[in-house]
């Protein structure tokens, strides 16, 4: 009888302790905290958010814009607006040097893509640069056209998430990601990462396809970057601004 009265103590105070775990195990964070992941359409209101991506390619329908296109699937399923910007076959003009932009506030070429998405990018919340790799480098398309936008419209960026992605058949990629991120570290972009270095593989969509593992890190990006836009939206709710940079001295190692 003594023994069967210990059991029955031991049972009831096993019970009661998994009882306490699973109610602590069910605690959720104050449902201020996870707005982002609810919203139908996050910040600003009732307008979303919105994520501009530039295709660097010159193919429609290619390896870099279904890469693109997995980011921005999964971008709007969370509330963000996306459009994506197809770059195309047109010529895109070099950045002279001339400091024209300076007092207008744009490019004074205006015969290409370049001022459009400087207009763009003052509305746009966050980025997602693409781009396939020639030569172990992106496209000479969209480094032209972002040697010029970040030098003419560098507001437009200042302090909004962006990621870059690349795509190629076998080799280039890491140094392509280098070249293409100095844009955002110049600009003092909070940088988007994601599972993996943000590329994918294949020298047509079809194969692109097959690399599961490059989508899934694309996948991954989309919902980093969804999650970054709301803590921000959420610090600004509170009064969190960006801060104020430095910029008074400009040293030059020749002097």
């Amino acid at each position: 009888m003594k023994f069967y009265t210990l059991y029955v103590f031991d049972i009831f105070w096993v019970c009661l302790y998994n009882h306490s775990v699973r109610k602590r195990s069910r605690w959720k964070p104050p449902r201020r905290l996870l707005t982002y992941q609810h919203t139908a359409g996050i910040g600003k209101g009732d307008v979303s958010m919105k994520v501009l991506l530039l295709n660097g390619s010159t193919r429609k329908n290619g390896c870099t814009d279904l890469a693109l296109s997995e980011i921005a699937k999964v971008l709007n399923a969370e509330g963000v607006e996306t459009e994506i910007i197809q770059m195309g076959g047109g010529p895109v003009r070099d950045c002279i040097g001339c400091n024209g932009c300076a007092a207008k506030g744009q490019c004074v070429f205006g015969d290409d893509m370049a001022n459009e998405v400087i207009a763009k990018a003052k509305e746009a919340d966050g980025f997602v640069f693409g781009s396939p790799v020639y030569y172990a480098h992106p496209s000479g398309q969209i480094l032209s056209l972002l040697d010029r936008v970040f030098y003419a419209g560098a507001e437009a960026f200042l302090h909004k998430p962006a990621a870059v992605v690349v795509t190629a058949r076998r080799a280039g990629t890491t140094a392509s990601l280098d070249v293409l991120n100095k844009y955002l570290l110049n600009a003092e972009m909070p940088i988007v990462s994601s599972t993996y270095w943000n590329m994918v593989f294949g020298p047509a969509p079809e194969l692109v396809e097959q690399d599961k593992e490059g989508l899934q890190t694309m996948r991954n990006l989309g919902r980093n970057m969804a999650w970054l836009l709301g803590c921000i939206e959420a610090g600004q709710q509170q009064g969190c601004t960006p801060p104020q940079a430095e910029r008074a001295h400009w040293t030059n190692f020749n002097r």
